[in-house]
């Protein structure tokens, strides 16, 4: 019998985190994500805070804006 395999917990993203990865201010990042420009946010009480894979994958994907791939008003 193999052992169980254990993932690792997501890794989850402050502003500023989110804000070097794009290379902007993070009023900026804020600006993006009330727009629904960017990956929704993950709230935590007062927290705000993005998951690592989806900030990447949508670096990776050209900074697709994400309101218009849900099909949603601009």
């Amino acid at each position: 019998m193999s052992p169980p395999v254990e993932s690792s917990p997501a890794k989850l993203l402050d502003v500023r985190a989110v804000a070097e990865r794009l290379d902007c201010s993070t009023r900026h990042v804020y600006r993006l994500a009330d727009a629904g420009r960017m990956p929704a946010p993950v709230k935590l009480g007062t927290l705000v805070r993005w998951p690592q894979q989806s900030v990447d994958d949508w670096i990776a994907a050209g900074c697709p804006n994400i309101r218009q791939l849900k099909g949603g008003r601009r």
